[in-house]
């Protein structure tokens, strides 16, 4: 089983720590050290972890492959707390005397039965400690600000299923490789597989299986492996666009932009899959200019770094953000919001075209600022900073006869 990063350790749930939410890490990382009680829920946006946490949880409580005749699995939208409660009070005639009523996708049911809920948490009727019964609800939300949450927390088991940041799931891919594909992933590796992937701990899993299988038990997984082999065609043509929409290629990128969206690709996909991408130029950009504001010098790699950039790609990120210049980079944030708000319905364009506008704008080569020549675009550029190049401004009102976006 997956044990995490020292990053996410928590303290352990025990009877003497009763009152706090476990993470899934911990719970995975030693689930003995956290005692099943008589109401278990394990919440989250992260469905992988609360997977891996009712795997560990039903191991704990069944055991063995007997354990399978104590066990009860509902679905949340049609179960009836009777029923529920029925099974949990109902003895197996076969293997281990326990009982493990799990419901998924608790939520409905959770809503619907919360008042019972919170009056069987404080008095419930069986328990793991007592030989039988352990109700796991499963739910993607679980608000702390309810009586349930506060009673589960104080009487039962709560863990936390959360998805981490980026920088910490780099730091949990090393460690799930190891322990459950048995290969090594080198920091680059593991950063160029969230860049690509994303953070949806199942999707990097299953890129993690992939990669093991042709790697070999004991190997270790490195960037150009992940290049060649992660992904899947429509995550490199995405990654293709960006590389090619950064380096000016205009038709390059608005062939790769058909070629996904032909395929079926969501136009709102696309963009959050670029933006993250696209959100560090900004906040290198902005780091830039504020230590030129403050009198200080801050080289282009150093703002890249601290914006999180990582370090496999600075030398070529360092050149994408070149070619933009200050007056496009200090303008991401916004068009990257515009192209969201119209992607979702606030302008009248159709998506194609509004991903071709943002496309125009930052491929399109920057003219320099009024009264200053090419010289002065080298200059920044040879300094280690930005250069001056308006960065589209003139794009403001439309791009290539497009209309402005309608304003809702």
């Amino acid at each position: 089983m997956c044990s995490p990063p020292s990053a996410f350790r928590l303290p352990a749930y025990t009877d003497g720590m009763a009152g706090k939410t476990v993470s899934a890490f911990d719970y995975l990382a030693q689930p003995q050290k956290h005692v099943p009680r008589a109401v278990c829920v394990v919440f989250g946006d992260e469905l992988f972890l609360r997977r891996q946490a009712l795997r560990a949880i039903r191991r704990v409580v069944l055991g063995g492959d007997e354990g399978e005749f104590s066990l009860s699995t509902f679905d949340g939208s049609t179960a009836e707390l009777a029923d529920v409660l029925g099974e949990l009070a109902t003895v197996a005639m076969f293997g281990p005397g326990q009982r493990l009523v799990v419901v998924e996708g608790a939520d409905e049911f959770v809503s619907h039965y919360r008042t019972e809920l919170e009056d069987y948490v404080a008095r419930p009727t069986s328990g793991y400690t007592t030989g039988w019964g352990v109700l796991v609800l499963d739910v993607k939300a679980f608000p702390g600000n309810t009586r349930l949450y506060k009673a589960v927390v104080a009487e039962g088991l709560a863990i936390d299923c959360k998805c981490p940041a980026a920088a910490g799931v780099v730091r949990w891919l090393g460690s799930w490789a190891v322990q459950t594909h048995r290969v090594q992933v080198s920091q680059a590796a593991a950063e160029m597989l969230v860049e690509m992937i994303g953070t949806e701990l199942g999707l990097l899993d299953q890129e993690l299986a992939k990669l093991a299988l042709l790697t070999g038990s004991g190997q270790k997984i490195t960037p150009e492996m992940v290049g060649r082999l992660a992904g899947g065609w429509r995550a490199r043509t995405a990654w293709d666009l960006l590389d090619a929409v950064l380096a000016g290629q205009t038709r390059q990128a608005i062939t790769q932009l058909d070629r996904l969206l032909a395929a079926g690709e969501s136009p709102v996909g696309m963009l959050a899959q670029v933006s993250a991408s696209l959100r560090r130029l900004a906040a290198a950009t902005r780091l830039v200019r504020q230590a030129e504001t403050a009198g200080r010098r801050i080289t282009l790699r150093t703002a890249l770094e601290r914006a999180g950039v990582p370090s496999f790609t600075l030398r070529k990120t360092e050149g994408q953000l070149r070619h933009l210049g200050r007056q496009r980079g200090g303008q991401l944030y916004r068009w990257l919001l515009e192209a969201d708000l119209d992607l979702k319905g606030g302008s009248a364009l159709p998506p194609r075209l509004i991903l071709e506008r943002l496309i125009l704008r930052l491929a399109a080569p920057a003219p320099m600022a009024p009264g200053r020549g090419a010289a002065a675009g080298a200059e920044g550029a040879g300094s280690g900073g930005l250069g001056p190049g308006q960065g589209g401004e003139g794009l403001r009102s439309g791009v290539g006869g497009l209309p402005a976006r309608r304003r809702v």
